[in-house]
């Protein structure tokens, strides 16, 4: 589970790595399998994060949090990925769910929502996909139209984590059709809100203790101070920030998962014994542990300098929030595949953690913005450059 280079972190957030190892080896290795297996939301295990504080590390002090900052959401990920991707995105939606109260909410909105989310006493989730608006956002058609003091919202959110077990979720929706993307708002739901309802939950290839439903408003009234910021038509700027921020905490979830595939093959290479030796003797197999280790420091320094430039809106953080997301994503497939080829035909089985590692991976070249997606706004941003630096030539 140790890296083999690691950020001198300051000693808070040592201390903080430490006890999530502690949580995630008592708690969550020992249950994950059954978890996964059952398709099977982690209650017990969030109620332990929740007695251990570990959703006040998520959280500024201002709003009952420890005040950690990025960088402590950046270990919370990859420790809890270590032991289980699945338990993670259920664990961190509660973040993700926040994050548009926190970069676009209200005072008086932060200050309700935000301790109960800090505390643990409420989760959230985030609904901005749709059926036929994934990657497209702008071709969104959830709608809220304003009737008196009140909203109504009419449309269906897809795949979204936690759907149907968090208490708060942020939604996305057209205010204003005519003004394209610049016309979307966001809203604050509470569950059991009347018209607010949910999908079947999915049955999916990985992290499936994660539940993943869709959120549907039929007639849903809010009232008008749910509207995020108070003001309308605010919802795209609202997303963008909330996406330069979540993305460097997936690219963790990714860079804790690879780790946890390496340190399981590496075990097994040193034990495994073919033609009178261990398959760790092997030059085949040696080559594959050290391209394993390379794509796993790679994308460990990448997300942590992406963490860094996101938390200070840094004008390069959408750029290297979408590359740390897209590298790490990417390298956790193959690491996840290669500690599979390192254990042969018992990493093809549920004996050993390998395949889950390997099914858990793919989810997270596709979730909060597709590598594709990652790669066209990493070229946008470089391109952009390109033009700034020949203007001031």
């Amino acid at each position: 589970m140790n890296s083999s280079l690691q950020f001198e972190l300051p000693e808070e957030l040592q201390q903080l790595r430490e006890l999530v190892r502690d949580v995630v080896r008592k708690e969550v290795v020992p249950n994950r399998m059954h978890y996964d297996e059952n398709n099977e939301y982690p209650k017990a295990i969030l109620q332990k994060f929740k007695e251990a504080g570990l959703y006040q590390a998520l959280f500024d002090e201002e709003h009952g949090g420890l005040g950690y900052g990025m960088m402590g959401g950046i270990v919370l990920a990859e420790e809890v990925s270590w032991g289980c991707l699945g338990v993670n995105t259920a664990f961190t939606s509660t973040k993700l769910g926040a994050l548009p109260i926190d970069v676009g909410g209200t005072k008086a909105q932060k200050d309700k929502w935000l301790p109960l989310l800090a505390s643990g006493e409420k989760t959230a989730a985030f609904g901005l996909s749709e059926p036929g608006a994934g990657s497209d956002v702008p071709a969104m058609a959830t709608t809220a139209v304003k009737k008196g003091d009140r909203y109504v919202l009419n449309g269906t959110k897809q795949w979204i984590s936690s759907a149907g077990q968090a208490d708060i979720y942020t939604v996305f929706a057209m205010t204003d059709k005519d003004r394209g993307p610049r016309g979307i708002s966001c809203f604050i739901i509470e569950k059991g809100t009347k018209g607010f309802s949910f999908g079947k939950k999915e049955d999916k290839l990985g992290i499936r203790c994660s539940e993943t439903r869709q959120l549907i408003m039929e007639d849903c009234e809010i009232p008008e101070e749910n509207l995020l910021g108070g003001k309308e038509n605010m919802g795209f700027l609202h997303a963008f920030k909330t996406l330069i921020l979540s993305r460097p905490a997936v690219a963790a979830g990714a860079v804790g998962l690879m780790q946890g595939a390496f340190d399981a093959a590496i075990e097994y290479a040193r034990e495994r014994e073919q033609f009178g030796t261990t398959i760790a003797s092997f030059q085949a197999i040696q080559h594959m542990l050290a391209d394993m280790a390379i794509k796993i420091e790679g994308s460990r320094l990448l997300t942590y300098k992406a963490g860094v430039y996101a938390e200070t809106f840094h004008k390069d953080a959408a750029k290297f929030s979408a590359m740390a997301k897209c590298y790490a994503s990417d390298s956790s497939v193959q690491v996840a595949s290669d500690a599979v080829q390192i254990f042969g035909g018992y990493g093809y089985t549920k004996e050993y953690p390998v395949e889950k590692f390997y099914r858990d991976a793919k989810i997270l070249q596709i979730y909060e913005g597709t590598s594709q997606i990652q790669r066209n706004e990493i070229a946008a941003g470089l391109i952009k450059d390109a033009a700034s630096k020949n203007k001031k030539g």
